[in-house]
């Protein structure tokens, strides 16, 4: 007997172990329910250097647009004759002059030759000079500026010019990739890489009319007036400026939206300058402290702080103190959005003013105003 269960016992445990191995490989062969395990596993891309591996297309596509900009402008400074035999120095003054150049980028933006760049970086400029990236130069002549958005159109006239393809801005959401591409401290073309970091960025006291780009991609000085770019190597917005305690990329950079410089670009070069509605008032946020004295906790408003004489909010019958609750419809919930909603009428244009005052609620209609310069309302204001 004990001699069969030593000759029986081996298969017989050989056989149980094979038979839990294959009840828990293939378990509905016993009626069990089987466990199922879902991956998710992502498609396999035709080439490593496709997608997320490389953006060196778009770059290609890109870079032969984006320029750099070389400006000199002559600087006078007055400097004293030496002093007399008797000590005193002479009332006679004679001018030095020297030269002062900067460093800045630019972006092709038509085969015509009309280049886009930050009206910072050529700002009183005598002579500007425009290298491209297949090693041409040329002079460029300014179109026009329009420093309330930082932005200036230059021409240049040169034969079979490489051009940008222009993005939607409007569409970009935060996350999406973006290449800064641009001169930064002169080095030569250089590309970075980041994300769309914000969207619609305001109120950063850097132009009258913001509406930037945040980005992390690393923008440096020399940078500025270059293209800010998205993955297919279309122009996403000009790069402007930089958040920076140090003076070199620290993470936060900000681009005008393609959109905007667009509709900047198109009235300079059809009318010399943008014409923008103006109603003549300078405007305060409305604090949840001056809310609550007004008795308009929880509701949108923004209050006329000051208005320009014989303007048109003086005209319509607007006064300081006044609680304006919409324009034209629209809650008047941030000024600056609202002051942009006005800019974008043409002057002759009527609004409808819903105020506040005194705890009544009044109805207004302004005839819109062309904005005057920033030189012209500087002297006015003297």
């Amino acid at each position: 007997m004990l001699k069969a269960v030593r000759f029986l016992g081996w298969p017989l445990l050989v056989g149980t172990l094979l038979a839990l191995l294959i009840i828990q490989r293939y378990p509905q062969w016993v009626g069990l329910p089987e466990q199922a395990v879902h991956l998710q596993q992502v498609r396999p891309t035709k080439s490593a250097n496709q997608g997320q591996a490389s953006y060196a297309d778009a770059v290609s596509s890109a870079a032969p647009a984006v320029v750099n900009l070389y400006s000199t402008k002559l600087v006078s400074k007055a400097a004293q004759q030496p002093p007399t035999n008797r000590g005193l120095y002479s009332d006679d003054v004679h001018k030095q002059h020297r030269m002062e150049s900067s460093l800045g980028s630019g972006v092709i933006i038509s085969p015509e030759g009309y280049l886009l760049t930050n009206n910072h970086v050529i700002e009183g400029a005598d002579q500007i000079v425009v290298a491209l990236k297949d090693g041409r130069e040329t002079l460029a002549q300014v179109v026009g500026t329009d420093p309330e958005t930082d932005l200036a159109v230059l021409k240049i006239d040169l034969p079979n010019l490489p051009v940008i393809t222009l993005g939607r801005s409007e569409q970009i959401r935060i996350g999406d990739v973006a290449l800064a591409i641009g001169n930064p401290f002169g080095v030569g073309q250089t590309v970075t890489m980041g994300i769309i970091s914000a969207t619609g960025r305001n109120q950063l006291g850097i132009n009258t009319y913001e509406d930037f780009i945040q980005t992390d991609a690393a923008i440096n000085p020399g940078n500025s007036g270059g293209a800010l770019v998205d993955t297919y190597g279309t122009l996403l917005g000009i790069n402007t400026a930089i958040f920076s305690r140090s003076g070199g990329s620290q993470g936060i950079g900000f681009a005008i939206p393609t959109k905007l410089a667009m509709e900047v670009m198109r009235a300079i070069i059809q009318q010399g300058r943008v014409i923008r509605g103006w109603l003549g008032i300078e405007i305060q946020p409305l604090t949840p402290e001056l809310a609550e004295s007004f008795g308009m906790e929880g509701r949108p408003g923004i209050i006329v702080a000051g208005l320009y004489r014989n303007g048109p909010g003086y005209m319509a019958g607007l006064q300081p103190g006044d609680v304006i609750l919409s324009i034209d419809g629209e809650p008047a919930s941030n000024g600056r959005r609202s002051m942009n909603q006005v800019a974008r009428k043409r002057p002759g244009d009527s609004v409808k003013i819903q105020v506040l005052r005194r705890g009544q609620t009044l109805e207004m209609q302004a005839e819109v105003g062309l904005r005057p310069t920033p030189q012209a309302k500087e002297s006015a204001a003297d």
